[in-house]
């Protein structure tokens, strides 16, 4: 069974910076491209960023530069450093694997940006 969980979401203040971290088990994460994506209230779910099973990036325009993805195929994370948070940030944001036609999705961690 293919788990992927995440933590690490949370209240920051405009600016601050949060650690999103996905633990995911049930797969061979090394051969997984993996990614996070957010949804806002009354929005689309979006991509925020991927990272493939050879460590290639990519980045939604709006968060390139502030954010940053990276895994560790040893211990099966993938982590999402966000900097310089803003409130049109604050979301619900969801973990996900895809290989070939199989997808996995986590719950989502909030974050909330706040004054």
């Amino acid at each position: 069974q293919v788990q992927l969980v995440e933590s690490g979401g949370g209240l920051v203040q405009p600016g601050g910076s949060l650690r999103l971290s996905c633990a995911a088990s049930g797969l061979p994460f090394s051969i997984y491209t993996m990614g996070w994506y957010r949804q806002a209230p009354g929005k689309q779910r979006e991509l925020v960023a991927t990272i493939t099973s050879g460590g290639i990036t990519n980045y939604a325009d709006a968060v390139k530069g502030r954010f940053t993805i990276s895994r560790d195929n040893t211990k099966n994370t993938v982590a999402l450093q966000v900097n310089s948070l803003k409130p049109e940030d604050t979301a619900v944001y969801y973990c996900n694997a895809e290989f070939m036609r199989r997808l996995y999705w986590g719950q989502g961690t909030q974050v909330t940006v706040s004054s």
